[in-house]
């Protein structure tokens, strides 16, 4: 089945991470995600799939988080930028990184059916986080580890902002 023939979701789930950039133009992925946006269900972004929905057009007005390497972009799609792991604004669900997509993996559930079955999921996988480390965070990484990801990711850093600002042109979104 394709994409445009598959049925309705109950929530739809926009994962980001480097594939991302290669969806950012297929019109076939952002109808779906406007399309579903539009029925008022549950849309739940994780990571740089923040940038697909901004692609898509859904993201104008709306608060919204992303990962912390991508975070400065969501103005070019009109998006408010919140500094958190979760931000919930209206149908939109969006996650920073990775792990936070866990957070919000709880916090859809809570929004459809309740704290208390969110909470037996979360019992159920043994979700307690205690990280070995702590340089989750730019603030909290050490500057040594903070620079090595900086020079590793620059290139798609460089190729993620200049598609962002071809964006904000097609949304006529001055940034």
């Amino acid at each position: 089945m394709t994409m445009a023939e598959a049925p309705e979701f109950d929530v739809l789930l926009v994962p980001g991470g480097y594939g991302q950039q290669q969806l950012m133009n297929d019109e076939v992925v952002l109808s779906v995600i406007r399309d579903h946006f539009g029925t008022g269900r549950p849309l739940f972004s994780v990571c740089t799939g923040a940038l697909l929905c901004g692609a898509a057009g859904i993201l104008r007005g709306r608060q919204a988080t992303t990962h912390w390497s991508a975070w400065s972009l969501l103005p070019y799609y009109g998006a408010v930028p919140v500094r958190s792991r979760v931000v919930v604004d209206g149908n939109l669900v969006t996650a920073a990184g990775v792990t936070a997509g866990l957070d919000a993996a709880l916090v859809v559930p809570s929004l459809l059916l309740g704290g208390a079955i969110a909470q037996e999921i979360q019992l159920s996988t043994q979700y307690a986080p205690n990280p070995v480390f702590h340089s989750g965070t730019p603030d909290s990484a050490p500057v040594e580890v903070l620079r090595a990801f900086n020079e590793s990711y620059s290139a798609i850093a460089a190729s993620r902002k200049a598609e962002a600002q071809r964006f904000a042109a097609i949304l006529g979104v001055a940034v």
